[in-house]
């Protein structure tokens, strides 16, 4: 029912990202060192909280895809670089806003900028990482690529606020799921592939591919993300039910109760409404989308999107990168963290 993520199977998916990385090995190695650059200030509290950021950098997908995309389509450029650097800051400054909207105290194993400062330090530490993701998209001099990052900036808040709205159960559905991750996760993937593309002057059908490409990517990613709350963690030995807890009924628990009878679903109705989340109650909402088959639904879903994602690259001639692309796809589905 549940699954247990293994030493073994962190160490398979570090050797999928250093795969997914061997065709852009050097322009990441650029990336990686202007990234770090950009975040130099003569600021010593945003130095030190800049300094934590990179620390904490991720395995970096999105400036990957950026790279990738315009690899596929022509050779990375220095457009190229500045269009990833405005993409990645962009992302990592609404993931330190997220963390203040949800109170998250803690993000890839270590404290949030909220939790290790204050939220007044980590709502303006945001906002200047976003100011400088948009002076990077200027330097790209590019106005389709800004049109494009300016565009991703809304439709995140617009996804965010469109989830905070939607915490009645009443105005759950599985439309209004896919509208959510759409804005907030699936497009920021869509303009990643765009920007590459659009950096090497890449021909309008082949960033149509791209778009949809990364937009079906995305919403894979996100499937997967929601998933993970019904599954056993093994570092606390029970499933997190995260989502759950901040009130987000994810595609899981939607199918689940959109298939089960009336008695069990108004039970798990009412531990959500009276927000009673003890170990017991997680235990029994987690038994239920299981039993009910939102889990299994979910992956189904998540599958049909990676297999749609794939498709939208047959159009581009066999070569490593189109392999890293579909790699990325593999990957989305099959992670475990």
């Amino acid at each position: 029912m549940f699954t247990f993520a293994t030493h073994t199977n962190m160490s398979i998916q570090m050797n999928i990202i250093e795969t997914i990385k061997q065709p852009i090995i050097q322009e990441m190695q650029l990336f990686k060192k202007t990234f770090a650059e950009a975040l130099k200030t003569d600021n010593p509290m945003l130095e030190t909280v800049h300094e934590y950021v990179l620390q904490k950098s991720g395995k970096q997908l999105r400036p990957m895809l950026v790279l990738l995309s315009a690899k596929l389509c022509g050779e990375v450029n220095q457009t190229t670089i500045d269009g990833a650097l405005s993409l990645e800051l962009l992302h990592t400054a609404s993931l330190i806003h997220d963390d203040v909207v949800d109170d998250t105290l803690e993000r890839r194993g270590k404290p949030s900028i909220n939790a290790r400062w204050t939220n007044k330090i980590a709502i303006l530490s945001g906002d200047y990482i976003l100011s400088k993701a948009l002076v990077c998209a200027t330097k790209t001099d590019n106005l389709s690529i800004l049109k494009s990052i300016a565009n991703i900036g809304m439709q995140l808040s617009d996804g965010e606020l469109l989830q905070l709205v939607n915490v009645h159960l009443s105005a759950v559905s599985e439309e209004n799921y896919f509208t959510i991750i759409r804005k907030k996760t699936a497009l920021l993937f869509s303009t990643c592939s765009e920007v590459g593309g659009l950096s090497v002057n890449a021909a309008e059908k082949s960033l149509t591919h791209l778009r949809n490409f990364g937009e079906y990517l995305g919403i894979c990613f996100q499937i997967k993300d929601d998933i993970f709350d019904y599954t056993e963690n093994i570092s606390i030995g029970k499933p997190t039910a995260n989502d759950v807890r901040d009130g987000k009924v994810t595609l899981p628990l939607i199918f689940a109760l959109q298939n089960s009878s009336v008695e069990s679903r108004n039970k798990v109705i009412d531990i959500i409404d009276r927000k009673d989340f003890s170990s017991e109650n997680i235990q029994s909402i987690t038994r239920f989308t299981h039993e009910n088959g939102g889990v299994d639904y979910a992956t189904k879903q998540m599958l049909a999107f990676k297999n749609k994602a794939i498709e939208e690259l047959n159009g581009f001639a066999d070569s490593d990168v189109r392999k890293s692309l579909i790699l990325c796809a593999e990957y989305a589905a099959s992670r475990e963290n």
